[in-house]
């Protein structure tokens, strides 16, 4: 089974999530739920998944004005996992940096 957690997510908003026991995670685009939960598992062992949420964060239009015109392209597409944890268990990104 290939690994389909690509990297915590770190941001203001997703933080706040973590007094609730929920983190999230950059998965892979074709993980289910059932892999993302044996993956977090598996990385973090001493913790129990209770739900995954995942959502697919759609593309979006990007530009720039260079020398040579006008560059349009596009983000790329990318799914996010939200991973709630049983009560009184906790995951420390900050110990791997």
């Amino acid at each position: 089974m290939k690994h389909s957690i690509v990297q915590p997510l770190i941001t203001e908003k997703l933080t706040a999530l973590q007094a609730r026991n929920k983190f999230a995670f950059e998965v892979d685009v074709t993980a289910t739920k059932l892999q993302i939960k044996k993956a977090v598992e598996a990385l973090y062992p001493d913790v129990k998944v209770k739900a995954v949420n995942t959502m697919i964060v759609p593309t979006k239009p990007k530009g720039r004005f260079t020398k040579g015109g006008y560059v349009s392209g596009r983000s790329r597409k990318w799914k996010k996992a939200i991973v709630t944890l049983h009560e009184g268990q906790s995951i420390d990104f900050y110990s791997e940096v």
